[in-house]
């Protein structure tokens, strides 16, 4: 769609021009289309929903064609670690998203969930994410389980929201990070909302809600001047907010490592590193997460159930060129 601003908006916002010239479109749907970077007005996308137009400009708004309100089944590969009539445990590669949203309608887990398992998934924790009780970043890689029937979404719905405050349920993680923490265990209480400027990304602020991550150092690194640059932790979450190990090391002065969105200011980090460990950053293009450990009460047998994943290439590739280094 093209239009041409008049000047008598009754404001030079962007959203509130086009919520005036196309009435069609919902204000919050134009919001998410600027946000997305579909409107332009002759050069590079404007991202921002209260930038100025001015008169005579001509705005450029691309309107994605309409997707199906419910996902499709796509054959996508899945590494399965455990599977039986409630439960699906898997173990997801980097740059697989969890489930449909702005700008991933397809090529997501559920999508392959939907293919994998069928009909079963019908109906269970909502049209767009059937039987996912949790989830993981898009380049986080690891453990998953998923419900594959109402009985065990709300068993693990429950055990999720208690987080093994009273029950068996364990979530841990392997967070390779710049520099070393002063203490060998510690627990980050701090608590999450969304940032206040930059809507894609979360922070520690007051009246947030409740975050508890715990840590243990597993191992040091040295650099190229033999002085400590990066270690590994072992994180288990208290509760699970959004990117909240993500968020609580970059609170704590310690993001991960390839970590674009929380540790931007730690890329000069990398020339510290020997030339492998800087080699093996450069090829991980993410985050250095891995979600290594889950241990979880079966939703109908009551069995405590326990899982552990490797270190996939690319982290253990970057472990590999760390140690070599010390």
């Amino acid at each position: 769609m093209e239009v041409t601003v008049g000047g008598d908006e009754g404001s030079p916002r962007l959203d509130r021009v086009l919520a005036v010239l196309r009435p069609e479109l919902s204000r919050s749907r134009l919001k998410a289309l600027i946000l997305a970077g579909s409107v332009s007005a002759g050069g590079p996308p404007i991202r921002d929903p209260a930038y100025h137009v001015a008169a005579g400009q001509t705005i450029t708004i691309d309107v994605p064609e309409a997707v199906a309100p419910e996902p499709k089944g796509e054959d996508i590969a899945l590494q399965i670690v455990f599977e039986d009539d409630d439960i699906i445990v898997i173990d997801k590669p980097k740059g697989l998203v969890v489930h449909p949203a702005a700008g991933h309608d397809s090529g997501t887990l559920v999508n392959a969930l939907i293919s994998h398992c069928g009909s079963s998934l019908s109906g269970i924790g909502g049209v767009r994410r059937p039987g996912i009780v949790h989830r993981l970043d898009k380049d986080t890689t690891g453990l998953m389980v998923v419900a594959k029937n109402d009985r065990a979404h709300q068993s693990l719905t429950a055990q999720f929201a208690d987080h093994g405050r009273t029950g068996p349920m364990q979530r841990g993680y392997l967070a390779f990070i710049w520099g070393v923490p002063g203490r060998q265990r510690g627990t980050i209480d701090a608590p999450i909302d969304r940032h206040p400027h930059a809507r894609e990304k979360m922070a520690v602020r007051e009246g947030g809600r409740e975050a508890v991550t715990h840590f243990e150092l597993q191992a040091a690194y040295a650099g190229r001047d033999v002085k400590p640059v990066a270690a590994l932790l072992a994180c288990r979450l208290e509760t699970g907010r959004t990117h909240q190990i993500r968020v609580h090391l970059a609170h704590l002065g310690h993001p991960l490592m390839g970590d674009s969105v929380y540790g931007p200011h730690f890329k000069t980090k990398a020339g510290h590193l020997a030339p492998g460990g800087q080699a093996a950053l450069a090829a991980l293009g993410r985050q250095a997460l891995h979600a290594y450990l889950l241990a979880l009460e079966h939703p109908r047998t009551g069995e405590l159930l326990h899982w552990e994943a490797a270190l996939p290439a690319d982290l253990q590739l970057l472990k590999s060129a760390l140690e070599a280094a010390v």
